[in-house]
């Protein structure tokens, strides 16, 4: 797990990313207008959210596994680091095309970016 301060190092931005994750997940599964101005009515747009869930759930299954087990860490990196710059880059390009969203918002991709980014410096250190 985490037995130095290098393993840590190595794997801090995971143990973040689960901690904002699996909540973030949960919500969109069981109830998306606690965060968003969002009223699902039907059974195929609950299950589109339940996906979103269930996707993010997936992934945050595979960084536990890489906190855990090392032989999973290069695996739990890349994931990670597509994950976090793949929804940070997407809201860069919200800003750009739809305008800038509330703080909390900006706030988050930033520190998805950052998390995104952090991976590739830990990957490239762990070739």
């Amino acid at each position: 797990m985490l037995k130095t301060k290098q393993d840590f190092l190595n794997k801090i931005h995971l143990i973040i990313s689960l901690i904002i994750v699996v909540p973030v997940a949960l919500l969109y599964g069981f109830n998306p207008s606690l965060e968003f101005d969002i009223h699902l009515d039907t059974i195929d747009e609950l299950n589109a959210f339940k996906a979103i869930m269930g996707l993010y759930l997936g992934f945050s299954t595979l960084w536990v596994l890489g906190i855990l087990q090392n032989k999973y860490l290069k695996l739990a990196l890349v994931t990670n680091m597509i994950f976090m710059l793949g929804l940070g880059l997407g809201r860069l390009l919200s800003l750009a095309l739809d305008g800038t969203p509330t703080f909390a918002y900006i706030f988050g991709t930033v520190g998805e970016l950052v998390l995104g980014i952090y991976g590739i410096v830990i990957l490239s250190r762990l070739k």
